[in-house]
């Protein structure tokens, strides 16, 4: 990774709630191209990095830099614009809504027309929509969502609601892409299918992806680099092959030195 350019860089992020200290003194790079893994046991401060990454958090101490941007002091609703998408552990859909409007709903950050365009609607406005929906449409093909597109979302089963997520957060065009748990609550089908999706986006569409999973054999077969933490604090950074031989990982996970994992 070291010929690559550093695209995101967090910097010395601490986080605390109160008394409870969720992340401490964390540093790490994700190179331009990769996918880089963030695992840990539970409550190990996973969530709570992605959350500052995507400034859902502000941190008490340190910085994020993503292509020069300081993150730490990027209003939330710039993120977007800035080039960064997110899907959440838990789903954050419109469950009202179609398969294809929840993914409309994702391009607005790219919306252009003023309100004199969309009152004389057949001009840039029309000529605008038209654009929007020709990406919704390449995304839900490459998705295999067409069969859906006009479901309810609520009411699609909950594989199905996650490859909605994830087609809405490609649809706003990010060259950064931060995945928590994007495969919680699948069966092993659903799993390798989202993998398959993942690393395909990751390929097709030139993407840096930071993944969240607990899946570990997953996280070994599709990640560049994995970063671990443990109680807030990163005690790993390496291959996936040096992480699976690392005896501080083994001993979060295992409470043992012994074994390897995976």
């Amino acid at each position: 990774m070291t010929n690559r350019a550093v695209q995101l860089s967090v910097q010395h992020i601490s986080l605390s709630f109160g008394r409870v200290q969720a992340l401490s003194d964390v540093s790490f790079d994700v190179y331009e191209g990769e996918i880089l893994a963030i695992i840990g046991p539970n409550g190990a401060g996973k969530t709570s990095l992605l959350n500052c990454i995507s400034h859902f958090y502000r941190p008490d101490e340190g910085r994020i830099l993503f292509e020069g941007h300081d993150l730490t002091r990027t209003p939330p609703h710039q993120i977007a614009k800035l080039g960064i998408a997110r899907t959440f552990q838990n789903l954050a859909l419109y469950t009202g809504m179609t398969t294809l409007d929840n993914i409309m709903a994702a391009r607005h950050i790219h919306m252009k027309s003023g309100m004199l365009d969309c009152i004389i609607y057949w001009g840039r406005a029309h000529r605008e929509d038209l654009e929007h929906r020709r990406v919704v449409e390449e995304i839900i093909d490459f998705l295999e969502l067409a069969p859906v597109r006009k479901a309810i979302v609520g009411a699609l089963p909950y594989g199905l609601r996650k490859r909605v997520e994830l087609a809405r957060a490609l649809a706003l065009e990010p060259r950064l892409l931060l995945l928590d748990e994007p495969m919680t609550g699948m069966n092993q089908e659903e799993k390798e299918d989202m993998a398959r999706y993942i690393l395909d986006a990751h390929e097709l569409r030139n993407l840096t992806i930071v993944l969240i999973e607990h899946d570990m054999g997953l996280v070994m077969d599709i990640a560049d680099r994995v970063i671990v933490l443990d109680f807030g604090r990163k005690i790993a950074e390496g291959t996936p092959d040096e992480i699976r031989h690392n005896p501080d990982v083994i001993r979060a996970y295992l409470g043992t030195e012994e074994g390897i994992l995976w």
